[in-house]
């Protein structure tokens, strides 16, 4: 049994933010109908291709079932309608009005599906003077403040590495729906699940909202130091570079012994974390002399043996190498009948008695439509070539 076992989502996002979100469920047992138009999901030609399959669209629709309705077809939308009455849930990440003029919006499906839990991911919000804006990731970090605070100080401005601001408002969607499906559980009704994804941006800012209110002062980029702990950043060695994260006065005096400088725990300098914050112009000078003297290796043998928290920073291939991330089923192999082996990331939810299952790659397009059709609307194979004469299904 897994934890959403008997849930139907009808899954109309395309890219990553709706996608990720319901890739989330079908990994947790929910059954996806991925709802697509004929030309289908744009991510489906988003590269990087193996045998010209995407590896991009493979790693964020795994588990799910393809679909094809022309939602622009009066019989589309009536066959959207008839699957709505047959699942739990809706998603789509559309500009808002959009499912409105095709008269699919929350406000017209709630009269007739009073239990449908109805998710909407946009760039803004359904509401607000930036509602129908357009919206991509680059836009919402930029908007949001988080590449105003990444990157090294006076350089151009830098993106983080992962669309976070799509995975971000993904998780939070995805937080939204089950919070509404425990919800319906208890009073069973539906009700509409609202994303934005600049509000999710915002809502990753944590302390630098908090600082700046505090002290007046505009947040700005520090690299890798954190703006309230130190020693707490990447530090370069002989070799390459180590994360290390000595959070509290114990760690520090703890580091100070181990980097065989015992008299950086007496400086007044360096005494305590406020201390170390104010100077850490200083205390970067002391520690890279001091870590440039040995290799990474070393000191993560060094500062381990005495619970120092510290890491080596690792590229992509390095990642999907390590150990304690194999161990935990983190980088997965999945056979596609083209593409031959492909890699993505499991699960990174450990149930001890419904566990996520990923062992399904991400359909063709439209490869379920005739299945979908016939089991849940009870057609015909007379019925589904009509649709097909008609437009309004491929």
């Amino acid at each position: 049994m897994q934890s959403l076992e008997g849930v139907k989502v009808l899954d109309l996002t395309r890219v990553l933010a709706g996608p990720f979100s319901t890739m989330i469920l079908a990994d947790l047992g929910a059954e996806v109908f991925k709802v697509e138009s004929f030309e289908g999901d744009e991510a489906r030609g988003f590269g990087p291709f193996k045998n010209k399959v995407s590896g991009y669209f493979q790693n964020v629709n795994r588990g799910k079932k393809s679909i094809v309705i022309n939602l622009k077809h009066p019989i589309g939308r009536e066959l959207l309608l008839k699957l709505i009455s047959h699942t739990d849930i809706l998603v789509e990440n559309f500009r808002p009005g959009a499912m409105t003029r095709l008269g699919l919006d929350y406000a017209s499906l709630k009269p007739k599906f009073p239990k449908l839990i109805y998710a909407a991911c946009s760039g803004f919000g359904q509401t607000g003077p930036y509602a129908q804006r357009g919206a991509y990731d680059m836009i919402i970090q930029g908007m949001g403040g988080i590449v105003s605070i990444t990157g090294e100080p006076n350089r151009p401005p830098v993106r983080v590495g992962v669309s976070i601001g799509d995975l971000s408002a993904a998780l939070f969607t995805c937080i939204g729906i089950l919070t509404a499906l425990l919800v319906r559980n208890q009073t069973g009704k539906g009700q509409m699940v609202d994303v934005g994804m600049l509000d999710c941006q915002v809502a990753l800012l944590e302390n630098a909202i908090a600082r700046y209110d505090m002290t007046g002062k505009v947040p700005e980029p520090l690299g890798a130091r954190h703006p309230s702990i130190s020693p707490f950043q990447a530090i370069e060695t002989k070799d390459d570079w180590i994360m290390v994260a000595a959070g509290n006065n114990t760690l520090w005096g703890k580091l100070c012994k181990a980097i065989e400088r015992p008299d950086l725990f007496d400086d007044l300098r360096f005494n305590n974390n406020d201390a170390r914050t104010e100077h850490h112009h200083e205390l970067d000078i002391e520690l890279s002399e001091v870590f440039k003297r040995k290799k990474t290796e070393e000191w993560l043998i060094i500062l381990e043996s005495v619970d120092i928290p510290c890491g080596p920073i690792q590229s992509v291939d390095q990642v999907m190498e390590d150990p304690q991330i194999l161990f935990r089923n983190m980088i997965l192999t999945m056979m596609h009948p083209i593409a031959g082996p492909i890699k993505m990331t499991g699960s990174p939810i450990k149930l001890s008695e419904t566990p996520p299952v990923v062992n399904r790659n991400a359909p063709e397009l439209g490869e379920h439509t005739d299945h979908i059709l016939l089991k849940l609307l009870d057609a015909s194979i007379e019925d589904l070539a009509q649709w097909r004469a008609d437009g309004a299904i491929q």
